[in-house]
């Protein structure tokens, strides 16, 4: 089994954790692979791993009974999937899987929940890191019913940007579509609002980001709070990595 340092993970939230904290899971630490699709956590079923991303972005979805479904959230390296488990709750009716494909260190869920148990700090640091993705779940909520079409796929596009390295997005018209919960056509022609101000530039499976605060500009006030919010009660930037100047 390969030796993890912890001065040399991608991973936030692994960077964060006190000496004695990473200790407790990095015998039982792997790195994986994470293609597209991968699913880190099923709906209603008991996760087996807490995955902590590295690279790529996972996709937090909820559905309804009549098989209607629309994107929550995103997971990249500054988190880790299966957090309900630190809630004292098995299993959750959300779903988690690989939107862009990335790698990851899985910890299995056993070796996480004894160490929770044997070191209180610990608890309430992956206590404070869930506190920052219930703020990011309200503020998708408050985008959604108070915030027009372009508001929200601006703030998407940021968060996007924010896990992933580069200016280069690879992300689908069809995955816009589950973030904004509209149609394909309607991604597209939001899209063509944001090239026409020079804030993006779209390809096919692929949206550059041309000027990042022409993007934040035009999201207003629906990004921003989880953001500041992650980086205050966990104290290092959610855009941990640097990205090259924008041209």
């Amino acid at each position: 089994m390969p030796h993890f340092d912890q001065s040399t993970v991608e991973n936030t939230l692994l960077k964060l954790l006190s000496v004695d904290g990473f200790a407790r899971l990095s015998g039982e630490m792997e790195h994986v692979d994470l293609p597209l699709r991968h699913v880190l956590v099923a709906s209603d079923v008991p996760s087996t791993h807490v995955c902590f991303l590295e690279r790529g972005l996972g996709s937090i979805v909820v559905g309804s009974t009549d098989e209607e479904a629309v994107e929550i959230g995103h997971i990249g390296s500054e988190g880790a999937s299966g957090m309900h488990v630190v809630l004292a709750v098995e299993t959750t009716p959300t779903r988690t899987f690989m939107q862009v494909a990335g790698s990851g260190i899985m910890v299995p869920m056993e070796t996480f929940q004894r160490a929770l148990a044997d070191d209180p700090e610990m608890k309430d640091f992956f206590l404070r890191y869930v506190h920052t993705t219930v703020l990011q779940l309200a503020h998708s909520a408050l985008a959604n019913a108070r915030f027009n079409m372009h508001e929200r796929l601006a703030r998407w596009i940021l968060m996007c940007h924010d896990r992933l390295e580069g200016n280069n997005l690879p992300i689908t018209h069809e995955f816009l579509a589950l973030m904004l919960g509209v149609r394909r056509s309607g991604v597209t022609n939001e899209l063509h609002v944001l090239e026409g101000v020079h804030a993006i530039r779209s390809t096919r499976g692929n949206v550059r980001i041309v000027d990042r605060e022409k993007l934040i500009e035009i999201a207003g006030g629906c990004y921003g709070v989880p953001e500041r919010e992650y980086e205050k009660v966990l104290g290092l930037r959610l855009r941990a990595r640097y990205i090259s100047p924008l041209a």
